[in-house]
């Protein structure tokens, strides 16, 4: 099967880091993270079925984002605010 060759996961994570550069703001990259665990997984593991890869796959990738989220994200009482334009002259 495909999904049980590690470099298939590898590729997704990279993937979705090359996303995550053109879509900023963290969302994709948790999932690059958990495609990259789970190809590690893959690599050096047993064969492991392919609902257990995305039982994993989906577990870190929620674990990741909530990480980078509470790390990277907006502090309590912080909001954004912009006092110019860039259309403006």
């Amino acid at each position: 099967m495909l999904w049980h060759e590690w470099w298939v996961w590898a590729a997704g994570a990279i993937a979705l880091v090359i996303l995550e550069t053109f879509i900023p703001g963290f969302v994709f990259l948790g999932f690059a993270v958990g495609a990259a665990v789970v190809a590690l997984l893959v690599l050096i593991g047993p064969s492991i079925g392919l609902p257990v890869l995305l039982v994993i796959f989906g577990a870190v990738s929620l674990t990741a984002w909530l990480i980078m989220r509470r790390v990277f994200g907006v502090r309590a009482g912080q909001s954004k605010k912009f006092d110019s334009d860039i259309n403006e002259l």
